[in-house]
């Protein structure tokens, strides 16, 4: 099994190249099952998550276009469904990507059933899928839960008014590619405003879809009676973008650290980009680069995770290794997420002093942290030691980085591109 070695102690000097969001692009995948035509997407990027939501649109009658990277190196996906082989998301595949459910929507908006497997439970905590089926049934499915499955017929959706308890991504994503061919105008109240949600908006649009509101918390859908292909970018990774930000950031104190992000989208990314500037760190960016230079230990930082557009609960455990060597305490408040401190235990091998109680998380910065052995427990804490190893003096080592490679596209070789000692080991 793969692992991370990483030998602490350079800055990094040079310029990434920022891969496609991973979170757009799964539910814009399952997008292509709501028409027949060719949907062409540029900017996907490579990753275990994508691979297994191809995997998991294949059996369901999708064909994808493999030569379309050879024809052109930027349409890395094609894809068309003329017709349906199945309509079931087996549990096998749901369980190790819960963005699976995301294939409920539309299977049921254009063949009228689906069965999809109940995705279990998750590293980072429970996330249920209660609001998918409330809003579903508002549209008019007739939805039940046999044997760990969820089942679901509908000859044809309704438009409806739906108002989520609570603010979700992917329940937000999977109702608005539904009502786009529901019977009637569909309002979904409490709505996610992340940039992901807009970018599975502007590509359903794209096909034809009548949406407005996407980004605010109140998108109207007019239903129509069919889609057709199109052509569509999916936007860049603020996830990403913000990772090597932090790592940045962090590794600055070794000397300087000047580093442009190219193929960026700083505007997704501002509360991320505000906390690194109060901590010290100087970032300019305009359109679609950001460049970020960091010549010192940088002051220690409190973030408290709330939904888009304040700062991400994806970014928590970055910013947290960021803090590690910080001049200062701080305080990491998680409100998304009830287990999502996972990655604190490791932080501590590595020599980091924090202190856990509830949702919140005590930092003290450290002079140095020291190389040593640790374990990646989910995908976002796995890149919170990589920016611990990289300022760790000596040698540290990364294990089940399965976890890493689920969301960031080649990190290891970005980052040696730019002066990191990191290379992957058997």
């Amino acid at each position: 099994m793969d692992k991370l070695l990483i030998r602490g102690g350079q800055p990094l000097r040079g310029e990434i190249s920022i891969s496609g969001a991973k979170n757009a692009a799964l539910p814009i995948l399952c997008a292509g099952l709501m028409t027949a035509e060719p949907l062409v997407l540029r900017n996907v990027p490579r990753l275990q998550d994508i691979a297994s939501m191809l995997r998991l649109l294949r059996q369901h009658g999708v064909k994808i276009d493999e030569a379309a990277t050879v024809r052109d190196p930027e349409a890395v996906v094609a894809l068309a469904t003329p017709t349906l082989h199945s309509d079931e998301a087996p549990y096998d595949i749901v369980r190790t990507m819960r963005a699976s459910i995301l294939v409920l929507g539309p299977l049921l908006a254009r063949f009228g059933s689906a069965k999809v497997s109940l995705p279990g439970g998750c590293a980072i905590g429970a996330r249920p899928v209660d609001q998918h089926i409330k809003g579903l049934q508002k549209l008019g499915a007739e939805i039940t839960i046999e044997h760990g499955y969820i089942h679901a017929k509908a000859k044809r959706l309704k438009g409806a008014r739906i108002v989520t308890d609570m603010v979700t991504v992917t329940g937000t994503e999977n109702l608005m590619m539904a009502a786009a061919l529901a019977d009637g105008r569909t309002v979904i109240e409490n709505a996610a405003r992340e940039p992901e949600v807009v970018d599975l908006a502007n590509c359903l649009i794209a096909m034809g879809a009548k949406i407005s509101g996407a980004g605010t918390d109140r998108i109207e859908i007019d239903g129509v009676e069919a889609l057709h292909g199109a052509e569509h970018a999916i936007v860049p990774d603020r996830i990403e973008t913000g990772t090597f930000l932090c790592a940045a950031a962090a590794t600055g104190v070794f000397g300087g650290s000047d580093l442009l992000l190219r193929h960026a989208a700083p505007q997704t990314l501002q509360a991320v980009i505000d906390k690194l500037a109060e901590a010290g760190a100087a970032i300019e960016h305009n359109g679609d680069w950001i460049r970020i230079r960091a010549e010192r230990r940088l002051k220690a930082i409190s973030v408290r995770t709330l939904p888009y557009p304040a700062f991400p609960t994806d970014m928590q455990a970055q910013f947290m290794a960021l803090d590690c060597t910080a001049e200062g305490t701080s305080v990491l408040t998680e409100t998304i997420f009830e287990n999502r401190f996972m990655h604190v235990p490791e932080l501590i091998r590595l020599g980091a002093d924090i202190a856990i109680q509830d949702d919140t998380a005590v930092v003290k910065g450290v002079a140095g942290l020291s190389g040593a052995a640790v374990m990646a427990t989910d995908l976002r804490a796995s890149a919170s030691l990589v920016i611990a190893g990289l300022v760790a003096e000596g040698e540290t080592t990364i294990s089940r980085i399965y976890h890493l490679d689920r969301g960031y596209e080649r990190m290891e070789g970005k980052l040696a591109a730019v002066g990191a000692r990191i290379e992957r080991v058997s």
